[in-house]
């Protein structure tokens, strides 16, 4: 099984960047599922309906989402309608939406895709090292083959929760610092990782902010309403392998870059 993930998509920039990568790529390559991290598609913070239907459009079949999930008003009811958008899981009993989500790919094989929140910087919400050792248990009840978007900020954190994971699921990987890192590979036991996937967005950019705006937030300290960037664009992400008993056999980066699109 053949998974395509690529790494947050920033604005208008970053869905465009996805939508004419995924058209050419599917035209040399195999691919059983395509997951992507959602949660700047809207303006650069969160997601709306349209920008939604827009990625599925474009051949994506799970979006992953962060810290900016509840950004625009909207994404309320639609996250706790659409059954292929997962936000964090570990968001408290009763907030809108789910934490993971089982789809079936085109041979009939299902997969589940986990989204999970690191606590160091970010939120302190439920432990995501136990609560996602509970939610596999869970999940392997109906498949083998499972992905996580760990969503967290501190290397240390993703790389800890790797470990802590290597063995029980198919493939982990870290998104939300916009930033690729070169640490792929698949873990003793048979997991997939890395640190960061990246971004899909400017890539002249702040992690897809206009460079003066962010330049200006760090020189002023004073409030700055940031602005998604223009320009060339870059589509980052992994190519994950998986063999029948869910483990991991390969994993690759995606590092494309757009001048025009």
């Amino acid at each position: 099984m053949k998974i395509l993930v690529l790494g947050d998509i920033v604005g208008k920039p970053g869905r465009q960047a996805v939508k004419h990568f995924i058209k050419n790529f599917l035209q040399v390559n195999e691919i059983d599922l395509i997951i992507a991290n959602g949660e700047n598609a809207a303006g650069g913070n969160g997601i709306t309906k349209d920008t939604a239907v827009e990625l599925f459009n474009s051949g994506i079949n799970v979006l992953t989402m962060g810290n900016h999930v509840w950004d625009k008003k909207e994404a309320i009811k639609l996250i706790d309608s659409e059954y292929r958008i997962v936000r964090p899981a570990n968001y408290p009993p009763g907030t809108p939406g789910k934490g993971y989500t089982v789809v079936k790919t085109k041979t009939g094989d299902k997969v589940a895709v986990l989204n999970l929140s690191g606590r160091v910087f970010l939120s302190n919400l439920d432990c995501p090292f136990r609560l996602g050792e509970q939610l596999i248990k869970e999940i392997k009840q109906v498949t083998n083959k499972i992905i996580i978007d760990f969503h967290a900020e501190a290397t240390s954190e993703k790389i800890a929760f790797a470990w802590f994971m290597d063995g029980k699921v198919s493939a982990i990987y870290g998104t939300h610092t916009h930033v690729p890192t070169n640490d792929f590979r698949i873990l003793p036991k048979g997991t997939a990782y890395i640190t960061d996937l990246g971004m899909s967005g400017p890539r002249d950019s702040v992690l897809g902010v206009k460079t003066e705006l962010a330049i200006q937030k760090f020189i002023t300290q004073m409030p700055v309403r940031f602005e998604v960037a223009n320009g060339p664009v870059q589509v980052n992400g992994i190519i994950l392998e998986l063999m029948d008993d869910g483990k991991a056999s390969k994993i690759e980066p995606v590092l494309v870059n757009y001048k025009y699109i």
